[in-house]
């Protein structure tokens, strides 16, 4: 594990002289891509709903009475009008929409691909850390102006170590910024994003709930 340590920037967009030392065993752990997938395919194979929906016999309206006698007639046996083989019958083996796409993953797994991407966004330089994180009112242009401050990447993800209504407010309007506590990360987000900022405040959360 590498012990890395990140300059403390102020609202101005300035270091501060001040250093952050990370912990080892979140920000310093080495990465396995087929973990961090798993991860990722079980969160988004249970956040799946499914819409497709089709109706078997039983469900569908009529078919109550037997459409002819069984014999002497010369046709097919018939039962009901709602059959699988009849026009507007029941469907055989169609889509449902009670269908479970999830997929189980440890909890120890899910939160080791956690670290390790926590791990990867700071060793490429893509954590930002600030003395304190906070806009004067609720307006999409404060937090713009506030992100072209740091040396962000595109795509960045702000995590906060308590509920902030303005910034959260604020960044609804902007679609490649994203807003999430420190105290419940995933690893969709995670993945998503190129580069993160967050308070001082937010890493002793992360340290504290991840270690």
């Amino acid at each position: 594990m590498k012990i890395m340590k990140l300059p403390i920037y102020n609202l101005e967009g300035k270091k501060t002289g001040k250093f952050v030392t990370l912990a080892p065993e979140i920000f310093g752990v080495a990465a396995n891509p087929v973990l961090v997938h798993q991860a990722a395919i079980a969160q988004r194979a249970k956040n799946r709903h499914p819409v497709a929906h089709t109706k078997t016999r039983a469900e569908r309206h009529g078919g109550g009475a037997k459409p002819w006698k069984q014999k002497g007639t010369g046709r097919a046996r018939a039962g009901s009008r709602r059959s699988p083989l009849w026009r507007k019958g029941g469907v055989i083996f169609g889509p449902r929409s009670e269908r479970n796409f999830a997929k189980k993953i440890n909890k120890k797994a899910r939160r080791k691909a956690i670290q390790m991407i926590l791990s990867d966004r700071a060793q490429t330089g893509a954590v930002v850390v600030v003395q304190e994180l906070k806009i004067p009112e609720a307006k999409t242009k404060q937090v713009v102006a506030l992100l072209q401050k740091f040396p962000l990447k595109s795509k960045p993800l702000i995590l906060l170590s308590q509920k902030d209504e303005k910034i959260r407010r604020s960044a609804r309007n902007l679609a490649s910024l994203k807003v999430l506590d420190a105290i419940s990360l995933n690893v969709v987000d995670l993945l998503d994003c190129n580069c993160i900022l967050m308070p001082l405040t937010a890493v002793k959360t992360i340290e504290q709930t991840y270690s």
